[in-house]
């Protein structure tokens, strides 16, 4: 994709293409993030690994979730208790009660047994060469990735996400990106 300085234009066009994906291809483009993400973990001391829900056609990593007890590793959720704060990190099973949460995204019901997770997964809108995120704007991740212990980070985007954008002050890199 060009270069281009206006993020909110760019989410748009990436969230448009996301959306333009058709279902055979984005299932197949999911599967090929989770198989490359399965082998990062299996290289990885993660024993809570810090996940999310996917939503708005972000790569849906459900079925390796499923799989995440039987190596040893926990699922964690973020969940956003205020607006302008770090996540904090939630035990999740499938199928355990979700509710919004003060950004108004689904998370775990369950509050107040926060973990620190071993890793976390950022779902990208965008990201660069640099592995900076682009994500839907709230910070929420460079706040978390700002704090000390500081997880793994690893992105998790589609390749046709790959941009050029300015770096903010705010920003934080992130470790690795896995795309499709």
């Amino acid at each position: 994709m060009e270069k281009l300085s206006d993020k909110a234009q760019l989410r748009r066009d990436l969230l448009a293409a996301r959306r333009a994906l058709p279902a055979d291809a984005k299932r197949e483009a999911d599967a090929r993030i989770a198989r490359r993400l399965s082998q990062w973990l299996a290289d990885h001391q993660v024993k809570l690994l810090g996940g999310y829900l996917a939503m708005a056609g972000e790569p849906d990593l459900s079925a390796l979730y499923a799989e995440l007890p039987s190596r040893g590793i926990e699922l964690l959720l973020p969940v956003v208790l205020e607006k302008q704060q770090p996540l904090v990190f939630v035990r999740w099973r499938p199928g355990d009660a979700l509710a919004r949460d003060a950004s108004g995204t689904m998370a775990p019901s369950a509050r107040g047994d926060y973990l620190q997770p071993d890793a976390v997964l950022a779902p990208c809108i965008g990201f660069t060469q640099e592995n900076l995120r682009l994500g839907f704007g709230g910070g929420y991740f460079d706040r978390t990735l700002a704090r000390s212990p500081r997880p793994a980070s690893i992105g998790i985007a589609y390749q046709f996400g790959k941009a050029s954008f300015a770096a903010e002050a705010h920003d934080v890199p992130l470790d690795v990106i896995i795309t499709d």
